[in-house]
């Protein structure tokens, strides 16, 4: 009986020693292929937001706004060019509105 045990363990003992190996295997294969694509890209400096240095909840009530104006420009305004330019210097006037309503420079 214990040399069945014994040789079960060995199989066990084994078929473990096969798995951390290839684990072992696919763990270097992931640190080589990471340092390769380390030397050929640059690292990204943006900071993926379209107003920087604000809360989560100041970017909501800065776009809020924003999208308000744009709706009462485009709801008031008869001519299409006057809509236009008035939405393109809203949009040229936002970090401004920032400014202006957190009393802060974003940064």
């Amino acid at each position: 009986m214990s040399k069945e045990r014994a040789r079960r363990r060995a199989e066990r003992e084994a078929l473990a020693e096969q798995a951390r190996a290839k684990r072992e295997r696919a763990e270097a294969r992931r640190r080589r292929w990471r340092s390769i694509l380390a030397r050929f890209t640059r690292p990204s400096r943006r900071t993926a937001k379209l107003i920087p240095g604000r809360s989560m909840g100041e970017r909501v009530f800065i776009a809020a706004i924003a999208v308000g104006l744009a709706l009462v420009i485009w709801s008031q305004v008869e001519e299409l060019n006057t809509r236009i330019g008035l939405t393109v210097l809203l949009v040229l006037m936002l970090p401004v509105l920032a400014v202006l309503s957190f009393d802060r420079r974003g940064g």
